[in-house]
């Protein structure tokens, strides 16, 4: 599922451009990505999150997580963390932090859970609550790739009251639509793997899950945010969530 962080199709510009032709929705789950990321950082900001890291952040819009954050909490704190050389290249409207708050840019993969660690410490204080997110990322990654020991790697370095923001892609709805979708982009180099519900909650093991729990992805809090033009016009194919730790 992508979303329009990184321009109009997501937040790796090849792997999107190359879902486009394949699925006429994909312009418009990019927005409603993108509409979850701002409705659950107002939620996390409204209660009292300070701290934010974002992987996989794509080349950046307006407005971005920060600009969210900031504007109801001045003082926050936002890591931004993509792997993409073009990203880095955009990074300077990333960085534009209010004075009390911070933002800076961390070029890593998130399969090395390490590294995003080691360079998130020097911006956000580990000791305290961080809200990570995973926005139309981890449907990338397969499980042969350890996407779940990725997820709980980074978890295990989160201090209590920490959160994880998630979206997904999913075949449940669509299933030979995904199915040709995905053999196509695999013919491509893309590995796409499109998680059912259960595999997506899985992510959350050992969490509290947020109120609703798992929703489709424009269905999660929307009170939060505006609709999306669009997200009614069939089935928004993704799941999102938020969970806390205990």
């Amino acid at each position: 599922m992508p979303h329009d962080r990184a321009g109009p199709h997501g937040r790796h510009p090849d792997r999107h451009q190359q879902a486009a032709p394949l699925d006429p929705r994909v312009p418009v789950m990019a927005r409603v990505n993108r509409a979850f990321m701002h409705r659950a950082t107002r939620r996390l900001a409204r209660n009292g999150v300070r701290q934010f890291l974002d992987i996989g952040t794509g080349i950046p819009t307006e407005p971005n997580l920060h600009r969210i954050a900031q504007s109801l909490a001045p003082d926050a704190r936002v890591v931004y963390c993509d792997n993409d050389p073009i990203v880095l290249a955009h990074a300077g409207a990333l960085l534009r932090s209010t004075p009390e708050g911070a933002t800076e840019y961390l070029q890593a993969d998130v399969r090395d859970p390490a590294a995003i660690v080691e360079g998130a410490k020097r911006t956000l204080d580990f000791g305290r609550p961080v809200a990570l997110s995973l926005v139309a990322l981890l449907h990338f990654v397969p499980d042969e790739d350890g996407a779940h020991e990725l997820v709980e790697r980074l978890l295990s370095e989160l201090a209590p009251g920490s959160h994880l923001v998630m979206t997904h892609a999913t075949a449940d709805f669509t299933p030979e639509e995904s199915a040709a979708a995905t053999a196509k982009l695999k013919a491509a180099g893309v590995t796409l793997a499109l998680r059912s519900r259960e595999e997506f909650t899985r992510f959350f093991d050992g969490l509290e899950l947020v109120d609703p729990g798992v929703e489709i992805v424009h269905e999660w809090h929307p009170e939060l945010g505006e609709p999306v033009p669009g997200q009614d016009d069939g089935v928004i194919a993704g799941y999102g969530a938020m969970g806390r730790k205990g």
